[in-house]
């Protein structure tokens, strides 16, 4: 069992061809807004307002700034894996291409326990005990 082992582009494309399980049904102003929804909710509406009202004071701004440029380098990332794997997926598929099975399984895994810990923080932070 090889756990580096990877599939190149086209064998990656040519699966994604002949698997017909899962249909489209979002558009890119779905996906856009679905995003948009999602940082708007958790980041500023719940976890901006706690922080800087104990904490940060009048750096709130230079924070907003930081966070800005850090989330404009993660879309470049981002396009860059799109550009590379032209097919549906996501950091995922660019690992299972370019790193192994391993390393895109760790991936997959850390994308998951990331997701719960956000959903976490935002039902810890909505709602106080």
């Amino acid at each position: 069992m090889n756990l580096l082992r990877r599939k190149s582009v086209t064998q990656l494309q040519a699966d994604a061809l002949t698997d017909q399980r899962l249909k489209r049904a979002l558009g890119a102003t779905n996906l856009t807004a679905l995003g948009i929804g999602a940082i708007i909710g958790t980041g500023i509406f719940v976890l901006t307002g706690t922080v800087a009202a104990q904490n940060a004071g009048p750096a709130v701004i230079l924070s907003f700034v930081l966070a800005g440029v850090a989330s404009i380098f993660a879309a470049l990332c981002y396009s860059e894996f799109a550009s590379l794997v032209p097919m549906a997926g996501s950091a995922y598929t660019y690992g299972y291409a370019t790193l192994g099975e391993l390393f895109a399984w760790i991936i997959g895994w850390y994308r998951l326990v990331r997701l719960r810990c956000l959903i976490s923080a935002r039902h810890r932070y909505s709602h106080p005990a």
